[in-house]
């Protein structure tokens, strides 16, 4: 039989997919019965499944997600964070990646912001949307780093063209002059181009006086809260009302909200 050396053959053009149901159609009773369209129509199912699932495995592991097993299924509803349903699971529909609009998560801490945005950013590379997560702190010392060594041009770039850049721990601290410059770079390149999900315990009404110098902050909230859409979050930390009772009961695995 050809069986061998037609997968071999499909192995090297790259369809494992193909070969995987190749095999498996062969080795399956009743599959004689079908037809030769029916064979290749399985065949193709099953490599576009397969190149579906590693473009999806690809972009997770370029977005670094904080909570890489985030996603919308499992949201806590349930919760008195007066999260609602309808308003998360249209927003997971993916509209407002397509219009290029952002999305502003605040609330105290605990309550699962970042989670929740890591939920949304697993759901735009479902969506076949590139995501990058960083941390505002940390965002800041690598272009700082990246000055000095000459990266600063490439980080830049991979900051503004990623479709969805989720910014989280934003407001933490006050910035500086060329920190304000830098946000104000990558809002001006992302502005109706790219999407953006940020994380705040600060309220949007402070995030002016965070930014610190009016004309800048003017021109970065302009670009960035009046076509965003927002959730605001309630309630306790999670971190509280998940803890175990006794540390010392090992079958008990805390669960950690950021």
């Amino acid at each position: 039989m050809l069986t061998h050396p037609m997968v071999d053959q499909m192995q090297t053009l790259g369809l494992a997919g193909m070969a995987g149901a190749y095999r498996d159609l062969a080795e399956q009773a009743g599959s004689d019965g079908l037809s030769r369209d029916e064979w290749l129509g399985l065949m193709l199912d099953r490599e576009m499944a397969t190149r579906s699932d590693k473009r999806l495995a690809n972009r997770l592991a370029a977005a670094r997600l904080r909570f890489g097993e985030a996603c919308i299924e499992n949201i806590d509803f349930a919760a008195h964070r007066k999260l609602d349903r309808r308003s998360v699971l249209a927003l997971a529909q993916g509209d407002w990646l397509k219009a290029h609009e952002h999305l502003i998560i605040t609330g105290p801490t605990g309550t699962g912001k970042t989670w929740l945005g890591c939920a949304f950013g697993r759901q735009a590379a479902r969506l076949d949307y590139s995501v990058l997560y960083v941390r505002m702190p940390r965002m800041f010392e690598d272009l700082g780093m990246a000055r000095l060594d000459g990266r600063f041009p490439r980080l830049i770039d991979k900051l503004t063209r990623v479709q969805l850049l989720i910014l989280d721990d934003w407001g933490s601290h006050g910035l500086t002059e060329q920190q304000r410059g830098d946000l104000l770079e990558i809002f001006e390149e992302r502005y109706k181009r790219k999407s953006t999900l940020i994380t705040a315990q600060l309220p949007v009404a402070q995030w002016h006086e965070m930014i610190g110098q009016p004309t800048i902050a003017d021109a970065i909230l302009d670009r960035l809260v009046h076509n965003a859409h927002r959730i605001t979050l309630e309630g306790d930390s999670m971190r509280k009302t998940r803890t175990p009772s006794l540390l010392t009961e090992p079958d008990k695995a805390e669960i950690i909200v950021a």
